[in-house]
């Protein structure tokens, strides 16, 4: 039987729950296209199934920032899915603070664990820097029933990160899934 992956792409593409900015480029830009490069990859993988929280560019979902996020878990939580991934762009005021990491709700569990994985994965693949795990009281890491991670995968608002943002989305992607199939032990 597949495993069955959610993806979420963080934020709406505009107005309700809209993400950050970063030199003219859209932090829910990024999010839906490596969101839609990863459940490729993963569907075409025998081994998984992957769905994806917004299925088109302009997709909003919810009415505000609370039903925005709900809607996503929900989505996840009625599937049911095995493992919840939300992608996300960091930003910070300090143009120089760059890199990745990943959040979870609560270390030394499974969401721990594939949370390392994939970031370590990007961080090899992409070339960005190593910004560790965190943990977060995150609504969609809360609330969702299956082990669940948010993945920060660079800063929008560093210039060197949003070039890699703008120009590597697929490998970001690919990335995101080599470290799903090193958490799983496949590769």
């Amino acid at each position: 039987m597949a495993i069955k992956i959610f993806i979420d792409q963080g934020h709406n593409p505009q107005t309700v729950n809209a993400g950050a900015e970063g030199f003219g480029v859209r932090e829910q830009d990024i999010t839906y296209n490596v969101g839609i490069y990863l459940r490729d990859f993963l569907n075409a993988d025998p081994r998984f199934e992957a769905r994806t929280s917004r299925n088109s560019p302009d997709e909003i979902l919810g009415t505000n920032t609370n039903t925005s996020l709900a809607a996503r878990v929900n989505a996840a939580n009625s599937w049911p899915a095995n493992y919840f991934i939300s992608i996300h762009c960091n930003a910070n005021v300090n143009p120089a603070i760059n890199g990745t990491e990943g959040y979870v709700y609560q270390f030394n569990t499974q969401a721990q664990w594939l949370a390392q994985h994939i970031v370590q994965a990007i961080v090899d693949y992409v070339g960005t820097k190593y910004n560790g795990i965190r943990t977060a009281n995150f609504y969609v890491l809360r609330n969702t029933t299956m082990p669940s991670t948010l993945i920060e995968l660079a800063y929008i608002t560093n210039w060197e990160d949003n070039q890699l943002l703008v120009n590597r989305q697929y490998d970001f992607a690919y990335a995101m899934y080599q470290g799903i199939l090193r958490y799983f032990g496949f590769s």
